[in-house]
């Protein structure tokens, strides 16, 4: 039954975000507090492994929430359930637009997918910014303790870093990473 599951939420992730695999991670804070499969830090540690792995980043996402829900056959299950969209809106286009290219309200809707895909990978961008900044369970205590400082401090200074010097984005991936396990041994 769960396979099942998995398999009807991950079509439905690939086919309602549009945009790539960012585009994807309001859909996984959606899955994650309907089902319970995985909390919000786990969707902002599959993104941090997504990010720095090969591959599609929605794709090491899907293949994550199936491998720990499911094991092995979850994992392809949701895989194979979040590409399927894409393969078969791919080929119905590719048959068509030849045909339709030219017509306005095919230009129109390739226009507004541009606002609404947009808008998904900003809502991904503040939802792992809400996580990795934010304690919003302090709230009661103080408002200065809302603020995780010490995360704050090392992005602002890491994002001063990465507009001064243009290097590869490998190593700013490997800078990050020092820097996480750096801090983290601290604690």
């Amino acid at each position: 039954m769960i396979i099942i599951r998995l398999f009807y939420e991950f079509f439905i992730i690939g086919l309602f975000s549009v945009g790539g695999g960012l585009a994807t991670l309001p859909f996984l804070y959606d899955l994650s507090a309907r089902t319970g499969w995985f909390t919000e830090i786990d969707v902002v540690n599959m993104l941090a492994v997504s990010e720095s792995t090969p591959g599609a980043i929605g794709v090491n996402m899907a293949s994550y929430v199936g491998y720990t829900t499911a094991g092995i056959p979850g994992s392809i299950v949701a895989t194979i359930a979040l590409v399927s969209p894409s393969v078969f809106i791919i080929i119905i286009i590719a048959r068509f637009l030849k045909k339709f290219r030219e017509n306005e309200l095919v230009q129109s809707a390739f226009y507004g997918l541009r606002p609404a895909s947009t808008g998904l990978i900003a809502a991904a961008g503040f939802g792992v910014m809400k996580v990795s900044l934010l304690s919003l369970e302090n709230w009661s205590v103080s408002f200065m303790e809302i603020f995780n400082w010490k995360e704050i401090i090392i992005a602002v200074v890491l994002f001063i870093v990465i507009m001064k010097y243009k290097k590869h984005p490998v190593f700013y991936i490997i800078l990050a990473a020092l820097v996480g396990i750096l801090f983290h041994l601290g604690t």
